[in-house]
């Protein structure tokens, strides 16, 4: 009887394993946690984030139009400010709609090819917002400490090779990170998070990804620190060049601190999104739907505001908001 009831126990624990690893086939349908919606509060939440996301669409939108339609703003500065705002959307549009349908109808399930690319989507728009950011830094730091030779250096062929490259840079980094995902088998089908994420796939593998770990990490790392030297060393440059010339025109230094601030906000801002989100998870007795929130802090939140300090900070860009909007409401009388 022990022999037939280890014998017995031994297949059923092989059966087990074998279920446990067997590797899921397409079509895969994945199934997000989300948050923990108490009874009565959907409809609350659903409002909210359709309120964000008409800010984020109207807010930026403004701003693209504007800068499309006034031909003074056709300079280096606004057209990297476009690039921004389009990168602001990718990130909101690819969370905010799903998260609406999340909290309206409770709908948690998505494909594998969707969720490969909101996954892919919320990668690029953090990738790509901090290498834009490290271009503009480049173009204000030329505008400021080489003011006469502004035109000649940054000319249009330089402002979209520019441009291009962070573009190129942020996807190329995001391409090679979702190529670990080509031959990985995954087990499950639960993802413990809010929308899709490498990593929230990738813990559902069969098999341990040491190397996906590893480049993740060294491509984060490298893309962060990269971009805080270029940023740091041009506003260092552009703090010693205020200060000389400062002592033979005062107006030098509040023009450059113009120039500066908007760019240096969403930058700050973005940095603060991103180190709440992670000093968040270091809390282990934070509850989830915390957590959760402050891991798309970064997503809702800059999106939203960043139009604003564009506008606040830039009078050249508020003037021109102004006189469109006065034309257009005058037009209508």
């Amino acid at each position: 009887v022990t022999l037939v009831s280890g014998h017995s126990a031994l297949n059923l624990s092989i059966e087990c394993n074998t279920t446990t690893v067997t590797p899921l086939k397409q079509p895969i349908v994945f199934e997000l946690e989300g948050f923990h919606v108490p009874p009565g509060y959907s409809s609350f939440l659903f409002v909210l984030a359709l309120f964000n996301y008409m800010v984020v669409l109207m807010g930026n939108g403004v701003v693209v139009c504007v800068i499309i339609i006034d031909k003074n703003l056709h300079r280096p500065m606004f057209v990297m400010i476009c690039h921004l705002v389009v990168c602001d959307l990718l990130g909101a549009t690819a969370v905010l709609p799903r998260l609406m349908m999340h909290f309206l109808t409770g709908e948690r399930r998505i494909a594998h090819i969707p969720a490969i690319a909101q996954a892919f989507s919320v990668h690029t728009y953090g990738v790509a917002t901090q290498t834009l950011l490290g271009a503009m830094a480049y173009d204000r730091y030329i505008a400021v400490c080489e003011p006469l030779r502004y035109h000649a250096i940054m000319t249009s062929a330089r402002l979209h090779s520019c441009c291009g490259l962070a573009w190129f840079v942020a996807l190329l980094c995001i391409a090679v990170l979702f190529a670990f995902h080509m031959n990985t088998p995954l087990c499950g089908n639960i993802i413990k998070h809010v929308y899709c994420s490498n990593r929230a796939i990738l813990r559902l593998a069969c098999r341990s990804t040491p190397i996906n770990n590893i480049y993740g990490l060294s491509m984060s790392w490298s893309v962060s620190t990269g971009i805080f030297i270029i940023i740091a060393f041009s506003y260092f440059r552009i703090l010693q060049a205020s200060v000389k010339r400062s002592n033979v025109d005062s107006g030098v230094r509040s023009k450059a601190f113009q120039t500066c601030t908007s760019h240096l906000v969403v930058y700050v801002l973005y940095e603060i999104a991103s180190v709440i989100i992670i000093v968040s998870h270091r809390f282990a007795s934070a509850s989830q739907d915390i957590k959760k929130f402050f891991s798309i802090l970064f997503i809702i939140i800059p999106p939203a505001i960043n139009p604003i300090i564009y506008g606040l900070v830039s009078k050249e860009l508020r003037s021109s908001i102004i006189k469109h909007f006065t034309k257009q409401v005058f037009h209508k009388k």
